[in-house]
């Protein structure tokens, strides 16, 4: 089981950190609400097509968690990154993406009464560090992006955290790709009406070649990135604990930065290091040791 866990953890990492340069090509040929709409609406359409039948599995006192789940761990945030990257570099993002770790951790130990132990939150503090350390070069290298921006990646990660603590405290027995399959049964109808509303299905958006491009980024961001990610991450926060789950937000940036280079990107020896101790900070908020 331990071992499965950093399976888990590698495998999220990668596919979560390819979601930020997936974002970022998308936005080509998508305006971000559109990005945040048709990424809801084909994320819901392909964990209908897996286990729509799990819904009836559901118990009623569990459907007001999956529906808060639903819109604090998917819907919102699918706008909230696609604006922010509007103006803010991918890399930087998933940077900022770092804060879910702490504020789990917070938010467990403040709301849920869900304790960590000192190693733990030793790890978390580490692998911030690691995060401020790549957002201070970043901004050195890319002095022109609005950070203004950051807020709404903070504010993401803010319900990012709540949604581990809500998944781990009051739906640990629900199956993963249930919750996943619930999570969007609130959230595709509003996803699909600002689809309408934004002229997404207009014949002159269609012929732009650099739409449909962004369609099929867009399609594969929702099928790996959001579907089958959710379904891994929630049986990762299941078999381990919600600080060790949030900490595959620390390796995210390691991946995006790694697209970013490849992008044409610049990546620092300052910014190996930090990925570094991110690393380190990962490994000890994995260690168990007696609870505060």
């Amino acid at each position: 089981m331990k071992g499965s866990k950093w399976t888990y953890l590698i495998i999220l990492s990668i596919i979560w950190g390819t979601s930020f340069i997936l974002i970022k090509k998308a936005l080509i040929g998508l305006d971000p609400y559109q990005l945040g709409a048709l990424r809801t609406v084909l994320t819901g359409l392909f964990l209908f097509a897996a286990g729509f039948k799990t819904i009836k599995t559901i118990k009623k006192d569990d459907w007001k968690w999956i529906v808060v789940s639903g819109f604090l761990g998917s819907f919102i945030p699918a706008f909230f990154f696609a604006i922010a990257e509007t103006e803010i570099d991918s890399a930087v993002v998933s940077v900022l993406n770092s804060l879910v770790p702490l504020n789990t951790v917070l938010m467990g130990l403040a709301i849920f009464k869900i304790t960590s132990t000192k190693r733990q939150i030793l790890g978390v503090v580490i692998g911030f560090i690691g995060t401020a350390l790549l957002i201070l070069k970043g901004a050195e290298l890319n002095p022109d992006q609005n950070y203004l921006f950051a807020g709404f990646i903070i504010a993401s990660t803010l319900m990012y955290a709540a949604n581990v603590n809500i998944i781990k405290r009051y739906l640990q027995d629900v199956k993963p790709l249930t919750i996943a399959v619930g999570n969007y049964v609130p959230i595709v109808i509003p996803g699909l009406l600002v689809l309408i509303f934004t002229n997404f299905f207009s014949a002159e958006a269609f012929s732009k070649p650099e739409f449909r491009m962004s369609i099929l980024y867009v399609a594969i961001l929702s099928l790996f990135g959001t579907a089958i990610a959710k379904v891994l991450f929630f049986k990762l926060v299941q078999m381990s604990t919600p600080v060790f789950a949030s900490s595959v937000t620390y390796i995210m940036p390691i991946v995006a930065l790694i697209w970013g280079l490849l992008d044409g990107e610049s990546f620092s020896v300052l910014q190996m290091v930090a990925s570094a101790v991110i690393l380190i900070g990962v490994y000890l908020a994995n260690k168990k040791q007696k609870k505060i």
